[in-house]
């Protein structure tokens, strides 16, 4: 339940900060009328992710076990590439995001002064991507977490990871509460990056049940006995650190050669650079300098 909730929470509050930001921005200026618009590409975003949930489960469904075994595999490896792209574009987009979404909406204004349209598609489109590719990236995440454990707990953890992000939203919003989002996001994608490991250890595991991988499956070692996944401990740490009880040389060896590079990269110091200009007075809570 720990690794759905936190990555849901983590998910929920960067599509939440984007949304935040464009509202906060038309409060700020007085365009408070366009805010329909946001909430329209809001609630696209939802569906279109809800439908693409729903039609990659099903499709799942109508293989043969191989197949289906390949497919879950697929499924792994895109939530590992969606998982990894996620943190690392956060980490770099965190400094200049609300500079690039106010320079986005001041030209989709100033083509509406000209044109008469413009700003309303604009607004949508910016809500509608926003929440869209947090959405899609967390369809491929729970469609491997859900393959890997059937318990209830799992979308438990989704939804009250995904309400606790929307409540955070909102106190953000509205200047009720402030978040340290550097360390925030800092935390969350060092633990996002230890579940990735575990999903491309698992990706193997799927592709010798398939029938496609059959090298370096000699058992490093098996604790099944001490510690199995079905214990509490033993969940605990598969939804922390990608453990299972009896892994093999090349599980493991995925499991390091994704997680050793991957955190080595992530908490490298940034590049000294100059600080973005300010175009517009920061919101009393709706700040996306998470790094």
């Amino acid at each position: 339940m720990l690794a759905p909730f936190l990555i849901m929470l983590r998910e929920g509050l960067e599509a939440a900060l984007i949304v935040g930001i464009i509202a906060s921005y038309l409060r700020q200026t007085g365009r408070t009328q366009w805010l329909p618009a946001v909430w329209v590409g809001v609630l696209l975003a939802i569906a279109l992710s809800l439908f693409a949930g729903a039609a990659v489960l099903l499709a799942g469904r109508e293989f043969p076990q191989q197949m289906q075994e390949l497919f879950e595999a697929i499924v792994g490896l895109v939530a590992v590439v969606v998982l990894s792209w996620m943190v690392f574009w956060m980490r770099g987009a965190a400094r200049s995001i609300k500079a690039q979404l106010y320079d986005s909406m001041d030209a989709a204004f100033a083509h509406e002064s000209r044109t008469g349209t413009g700003a309303t598609w604009a607004l949508v489109g910016m809500a509608f991507f926003a929440v869209a590719r947090e959405g899609l990236e967390s369809v491929f995440f729970l469609l491997a977490i859900f393959q890997q454990s059937s318990s209830s707990a799992v979308p438990l953890g989704a939804l009250a990871g995904v309400g606790v992000a929307v409540l955070l939203g909102i106190g953000i919003y509205y200047g009720g509460i402030r978040l340290d989002l550097r360390r925030f996001f800092r935390w969350t994608g060092i633990f996002i990056l230890f579940v990735a490991a575990g999903l491309l250890a698992s990706v193997l595991r799927n592709l010798h049940e398939a029938g496609i991988w059959n090298l370096l499956q000699t058992r490093v070692f098996d604790w099944s006995e001490v510690l199995p996944n079905a214990s509490v401990a033993g969940t605990v740490l598969s939804g922390l650190l990608g453990y299972h009880e009896s892994p093999t040389r090349g599980e493991l060896l995925a499991w390091l050669l994704y997680l050793v590079p991957a955190l080595v990269l992530f908490l490298r110091p940034h590049a000294s650079a100059a600080p973005a200009p300010q175009q517009q007075p920061q919101s009393a809570g709706a700040s996306a300098d998470a790094q």
